[in-house]
This record gives C-alpha cells, structure tokens and sequence, in this order.
C-alpha cells in the first residue's frame, strides 16, 4: 500500500500515516490549555501538526526524533496546509523504512562534491589551497557534509541542500570572477566553501534537522570559526610554512559577516570586497531557491498568486504559465 506523502495532501484529506516527528513542542493557547505543535516529515516535506486540549503527561510518550503513527485531517490555515490531529503514537524505529523520511536533493551529491572539489583545487593561493585540502581530506567531515542541509525550513532544507548550496554559489563566484578584479576571488571561494561549513556539527542530520546542543549555544558561524583555526594548524603543518595571519583574519571575517547585518545574526557587518560578494551571492541563492520552492510547493494551483507567506513577508507571483499546472 503506498504511503501518504505530505507534498500530495490537500485541504479537507483524511489522514492515517506514519511521519517522523522532527520537532514537538506543548504550547498554552490563551485560555492557559496546552496544545501539542509538531513537525511532520516525510521525503516530500513536512508539514505543521497540531492537537489541541493535550495533558503534559499524555505526550509524554513522544518526542522529537521519533517516528509517530498520526490521525488526522488537513487543513488550509491562512495559506498553509496544517493537519489537525486527533491520535498519535510513538512506533518503533525497526518497523520502518528511514529513506521513507529523507528528503533527497534534486542533483546528484556525487557529482556536486566532485565539481566543489574541481573548483577548490584550482586555486592558484597555496596557502588557501592547501587549507581547501585539509578540508577535503577529512572523510568523516565530507561525509558529514554530503548529508547536511543548508537550512531547516527556509532554503535547500534536504540532505545534500548544502554542498548544493555551496556549489552553486561557487559557479556563480568562478564565473564572475573577471568582472570584479577587486575582490580575491580564491578568498572569495574559500569563504564559500567555509560560511556554513559549522551547519555540519550545528545540526543533527541523521535524526532529523534538530539543532544539537553545540548549535543552540554556539551557532554555525562560531562553529566555523573554530574549525578554520583548527584546519588553518594544520595545513601550516602539511606544507612547512605558518598560514597568513592576515588570510585567516579575512576567512574568519567573511563567515562571521555573511549574514549581512545584525538584525540577521551577523556580529560583525561585511567590511571587505569579499565579504560584502559572499554575503550577496549567499542570499542571491537563498532568496531564489526559496522563492521557487514556495511557488513549486503552492497547494493553490489555480491561482496566479501563492498565499501571503509570513516568513518572507509577502506573497509571491504564479503567473498564468503555473496557474493550472
């Protein structure tokens, strides 16, 4: 019997399904009653849960990695689909398929990494090159990076969305590269490689996108920080010769500055050539990547707008060549 997956539902659908449980939390609605908001996924997506009038102690048998067995029904709540649930049960992780609840990147990772790698390795900086290879070395590191996502809702949020995110940020750099002499484009994709490079130990990637401990304290961009000084060590020692201070200031700038402001998360505001082009090429493939999935992902096919969508504050044009799609 196949599966109901969450990117097929619509409003007004019965549900009877199991979904991983990525995230739980027990809110009190304005009358002090609890109610449980969960996230569902599945390898289409997720999708937001809710049951209301809930006890603390009935949902305790639950928790945010968990894979759960849900009734229910969906719901089309100010533009979002939602699923109303009347039951859910913890199953046991034996009795499923985990592929049934990966989301999978729309290219090949393989291949992705081997072209990361072509254009890494091409720099003509020794030192940055080899601190590109202490990186590329690390097998546990790049296997970790072959699984993370680049984000947990907004952009690229799948296994392999990040070294997805990450080249296709490198081939825009590599050919742009003779149109802005002013900026060291080997520092340029260096920084690229190396702004969300924490995300691999901010997030947990093989029990759902659910932030570890050293992510909620820390974040991505300390993460990264630590990790270039440490790889930095390293290829001082692989090639005899101590690694330019004033390079790795400006790597570390960038990575801390590649949110762009602080309202952002940046703690610093991008104050190179460099730092200020990765900040926009960063965001250049975010907004794009985001804006197309929100489109793609429209449950309103007839329409010729999507719904008004909060997070990015506006609502985004169909046209008529979606519409009906």
């Amino acid at each position: 019997m196949s599966r109901q997956l969450l990117t097929n539902l619509n409003d007004g659908d019965a549900v009877e399904e199991t979904f991983y449980l990525a995230d739980k939390q027990l809110r009190a609605n304005r009358n002090a009653n609890l109610y449980l908001l969960a996230t569902l996924r599945d390898s289409s997506g997720s999708m937001s849960g809710l049951m209301w009038n809930v006890a603390e102690d009935s949902m305790s048998h639950i928790d945010s990695g968990d894979y759960v067995r849900v009734r229910g029904k969906v719901q089309l709540y100010q533009g979002n689909l939602q699923m109303i649930l009347t039951h859910i049960q913890r199953v046991s992780p034996e009795t499923v398929d985990p592929l049934d609840f990966q989301q999978q990147p729309p290219t090949n990772v393989e291949q992705l990494l081997t072209r990361m790698r072509e254009i890494l390795l091409s720099m003509d900086d020794p030192h940055l090159r080899a601190l590109m290879e202490c990186f590329l070395i690390d097998d546990g590191l790049m296997d970790s990076l072959s699984r993370a996502a680049a984000g947990v809702k907004a952009h690229h949020a799948y296994h392999g969305g990040l070294v997805e995110h990450i080249v296709n940020m490198l081939e825009v750099a590599h050919r742009i590269d003779d149109l802005y002499p002013e900026v060291d484009n080997n520092l340029l994709l260096a920084g690229i490689f190396l702004h969300d490079i924490g995300k691999i130990r901010e997030m947990d990637f093989e029990n759902g996108f659910i932030y570890t401990d050293e992510g909620q304290l820390l974040g991505h961009m300390v993460i990264a920080v630590e990790m270039v000084s440490d790889k930095a060590q390293q290829a001082t020692e692989l090639t005899g010769e101590p690694f330019p201070e004033e390079t790795l200031l400006r790597l570390k700038h960038m990575i801390v500055s590649h949110h762009g402001t602080y309202e952002f998360g940046s703690t610093r505001l991008p104050m190179t050539p460099e730092a200020i082009a990765l900040h926009h090429l960063d965001n250049l493939d975010a907004k794009v990547h985001e804006f197309a999935d929100a489109i793609e992902g429209d449950p309103n096919t007839k329409s010729h707008w999507t719904p008004f969508i909060n997070r990015i504050d506006r609502k985004l044009f169909r046209g008529a060549n979606k519409a009906g799609e």
